[in-house]
């Protein structure tokens, strides 16, 4: 299983805290040595200051080592998170008074407003806030994410998108509503985030898609969680040009969920195409077993090889950090999208054969096709004295193939319009350009 499993790659683009839900995943999981886990989480947690949890994995690992100088240490942080404290009495006194928290959060004049209310009513004095950033980090270091998600929130209020830490900020405010499982709240700062990353210039291009790559991996925790993930994880790396771009230029692992979210997404069927043309062009780079699922059910109709990949496809899910929880509906859809795409080639269908295409008995695949005919309201039916299952033609509704025509359109403009930005940006950043303009 080590072989499908995507960890290594993925740690690279991840904060060192959104590791450790992975890592706790894969001691449970068992699928690498169990001594090799500790000394992972032993490594990443010498960078941060949660000493309680070093020391725990230090004992377990190594029984005889003298703890003295990790003890000492322990006390060294706590001292100088006692200075911290002291130095931003006033602000914490703000952040625990509810009523004051009330009115600012209700307030719309924007930080200049609220700043002047604050000096004015509370006696608050802004050349303090690079000390409470310290001690927001500070908190955050040492895995006390709920702390530094209020002290974080507080400063993306009375600051401005220019000030020299607010993209940090945004960064670390994210990175602590996944770690307190905050959905919601999480949704709204990826949301921030994107927006900020997408309307800012970096110094170089290379440094704009590497945001986007990290923004990628990181709303892998919000989209596999959050109830509308499976429509955003879409719309964001399917149809967004330069998230898209990111993934196939950075990360083609990703195409495992944006794969498996357009399997576990029965409304957003009009993605395939689209999907398995991704996942053709960056064949060369990455396959796995849910990425070859596809590719032999819509490329090759290679029903069993589909079937085949299926098997591979359920273990895969199993053993992913991201995927796990949907296990069900994935393995439900993925036979739902063979049983439709078997009916659209063969109209009279032998149970047997749909039963061993499926991975299920003849049984259990006559009551799951019952199922379906009812659920789904299919034109079909069951003779049960042949055991055959009898589909009859359902063509398209013009009004479902204008919608997959819209949603062609859409993506066509979209990535068209880019083109065109790009290209006039070159042209306006040309100085020959510029000079025959003159002329």
């Amino acid at each position: 299983m080590a072989k499908f499993d995507l960890t290594p790659v993925l740690v690279p683009y991840l904060d060192r805290h959104l590791v450790f839900p992975l890592m706790e995943f894969l001691s449970a999981k068992e699928i690498y040595n169990h001594n090799d886990i500790l000394q992972a989480k032993m490594d990443i947690l010498s960078k941060t200051y949660m000493l309680d949890y070093y020391i725990d994995i230090v004992t377990e690992l190594y029984p005889d080592k003298d703890l003295s100088d990790l003890y000492l240490r322990r006390n060294e942080i706590l001292n100088e998170l006692m200075v911290l404290k002291e130095a931003n009495k006033d602000i914490l006194k703000l952040l625990g008074n509810d009523e004051v928290m009330a009115n600012i959060s209700g307030m719309r004049e924007g930080p200049k407003g609220l700043v002047a209310y604050l000096t004015k009513e509370h006696d608050f004095k802004i050349e303090n806030i690079d000390t409470f950033y310290t001690l927001a980090k500070f908190m955050y270091e040492c895995g006390n994410y709920s702390f530094a998600t209020s002290h974080l929130y507080f400063y993306l209020l009375v600051m401005p998108p220019t000030d020299k830490n607010y993209l940090n900020v945004l960064w670390g405010k994210l990175a602590s509503e996944i770690l307190t499982q905050g959905w919601d709240s999480a949704l709204d700062d990826l949301n921030k985030l994107k927006e900020y990353i997408d309307a800012n210039t970096f110094s170089s291009a290379l440094q704009s898609l590497q945001h986007r790559t990290w923004l990628i991996h990181w709303s892998l925790f919000i989209f596999f969680n959050h109830g509308k993930g499976r429509d955003l994880i879409i719309d964001m790396f399917l149809y967004k040009p330069n998230y898209l771009n990111a993934i196939q230029t950075m990360c083609p692992h990703i195409l495992r969920y944006l794969a498996a979210a357009v399997i576990l997404n029965k409304q957003r069927r009009s993605a395939l195409r689209d999907v398995v043309k991704v996942i053709q062009q960056e064949s060369y780079t990455y396959r796995d077993p849910i990425t070859e699922f596809l590719e032999h059910l819509y490329v090759n109709f290679d029903f069993e090889g589909a079937r085949q990949k299926l098997h591979e496809c359920q273990v895969v899910v199993f053993n992913d950090f991201f995927l796990v929880a949907c296990l069900e509906d994935f393995v439900e859809n993925a036979r739902l999208m063979i049983f439709e795409t078997f009916c659209r080639i063969h109209q009279c269908i032998s149970i047997g054969m749909l039963a061993e295409k499926l991975n299920m008995n003849p049984d259990e695949a006559e009551c799951w096709i019952v199922n379906l005919i009812r659920n789904a309201r299919l034109d079909a039916k069951i003779d049960s004295k042949l055991s055959h299952f009898v589909m009859r033609a359902q063509p398209m509704s013009p009004y479902q193939q204008l919608l997959e025509k819209v949603d062609s359109l859409s993506v066509k403009s979209e990535a068209l319009q880019a083109l065109i930005e790009r290209k006039v940006k070159a042209r306006t950043q040309d100085p020959r350009w510029g000079q025959d303009y003159n002329n």
